[in-house]
């Protein structure tokens, strides 16, 4: 126990004479979290809360465009514009001025009622109700509703915005096709024959604690995922730290002394680990105090406390675990830094940091298994967002564990080895 403590205090005394090393462990990740904060809030917000400018070409002027226009107000998504000319606005949305804009073609009203009235008139006289003069029979050509995006415009936005007016077309169709068959069999308005609510409906249910509706919010994502990369990132100088060791020649002088290479990593392990700790509580105090100063949901850590910091004390040690195995194995600081950096960037890749998982192609699924840092970050969304007890995040926790006992047994064997030839 002597010898680890005197090893941890070794650690402690390298670790503080560099100050602008410490700065950047401490400042560099809370800058980063913020920046990113911002942004996806700011992000959420627009999509959410301001409406984004549609130019509108109406060339119906019928009920149907009417229609058309009363359901992009009321989405509360869009701000209508309108504009006479297509082309006008075409150009407007190919130059980047606007990001969408929607024509509708002429008699597109006139032209939808005239072949649902058909249809509706042939489907009753087969059944002998409509023994009247019937319409005269024609071809009809279909309409087209066209949209213009901006060549930038992302895929996702497109795909929201096709579905929306697709679904309000299929509504007004429906509505139509009902009006026909009243008109058709009763002459009384009044008499309501069809119901036209919607008997199917979608509703969200969120989870409750205390009789109380949790909605996730922008910070409740980002403090755990970018909490988790800034302890990932240790590894890199810590890596360093044991490779200017071995250059400088301070760890051949430690094998003169009855100090096994366990204990050498163990003070190594005890430092970084409460380097790791402290960054997650920075964190958790930046969520909690600066995030609703500046405008940002408050994070919310009520009760959960306990379990964030078993989850934070099992990334740390994984992360410690990788960065004495990458110190290890590699023989001069330019091989570790660039490595390690890199390193940690493809490890919050794969593990949902920046893309979440279930969007990922079936095999890059498959591999962010084995990313730490998705079981780490798998963990804080169980205690953050699910309100999961400790039962619920010991299978991830214990995967961090052994990935912290594989890598530092390894680093340990290497070692061994190397120095035994």
């Amino acid at each position: 126990m002597h010898k680890l403590l005197a090893s941890t205090y070794k650690e402690f005394l390298l670790l503080t004479r560099d100050v602008g090393g410490i700065a950047i462990l401490f400042i560099m990740p809370l800058v980063l979290i913020v920046t990113i904060t911002l942004i996806q809030d700011s992000t959420f917000k627009i999509v959410n809360e301001t409406k984004i400018p549609i130019l509108l070409v109406d060339n119906d002027r019928g009920t149907v465009s009417e229609t058309i226009k009363k359901g992009l107000d009321e989405s509360n998504i869009f701000d209508v514009i309108n504009i006479e000319i297509e082309e006008d606005a075409k150009n407007l949305v190919f130059k980047g001025t606007n990001q969408l804009a929607i024509i509708i073609p002429k008699n597109l009203s006139s032209g939808l009622e005239k072949k649902i009235n058909q249809n509706v008139e042939d489907i009753l006289s087969k059944f002998g109700i409509d023994e009247e003069e019937k319409t005269q029979k024609g071809s009809f050509i279909a309409k087209e509703v066209k949209l213009y995006f901006d060549p930038a415009t992302q895929f996702s936005f497109k795909n929201s915005v096709k579905n929306e007016i697709d679904k309000m077309i299929s509504k007004i169709e429906t509505q139509s096709i009902y009006n026909a068959f009243q008109k058709q069999i009763t002459d009384d308005p009044k008499e309501v024959i069809f119901e036209t609510e919607n008997f199917i409906s979608f509703k969200e249910i969120l989870p409750k604690k205390n009789d109380e509706i949790i909605i996730p919010n922008s910070v409740q994502h980002n403090v755990p995922a970018w909490a988790l990369f800034a302890i990932f990132f240790i590894i890199v100088p810590l890596s360093i730290n044991i490779v200017k060791e071995k250059s400088q020649g301070t760890f051949v002088r430690l094998r003169t002394n009855p100090v096994s290479y366990l204990t050498v990593l163990g003070g190594k392990t005890v430092v970084y680990l409460a380097v790791c700790l402290i960054q997650f509580v920075l964190m958790l105090l930046i969520g909690v105090y600066l995030f609703p100063a500046i405008g940002l949901p408050t994070l919310s850590v009520s009760g959960k406390l306990p379990l964030l910091f078993i989850v934070a004390f099992f990334a740390g040690l994984a992360a410690v675990g990788l960065g004495l195995l990458l110190g290890t194995l590699s023989k001069t600081p330019e091989q570790s830094a660039p490595f390690g950096a890199t390193f940690v960037v493809i490890l919050a890749a794969l593990g949902g940091v920046w893309v979440p998982v279930f969007v990922m192609p079936e095999f890059m699924q498959t591999l962010s298994n084995i990313s730490p840092m998705n079981w780490g970050l798998n963990a804080f969304y169980d205690v953050f967002l699910r309100n999961s007890s400790l039962l619920d995040i010991i299978p991830e926790i214990t995967l961090l564990f052994l990935f912290f006992i594989i890598t530092t047994l390894i680093a340990i064997v290497y070692n061994e080895n190397k120095n035994a030839v």
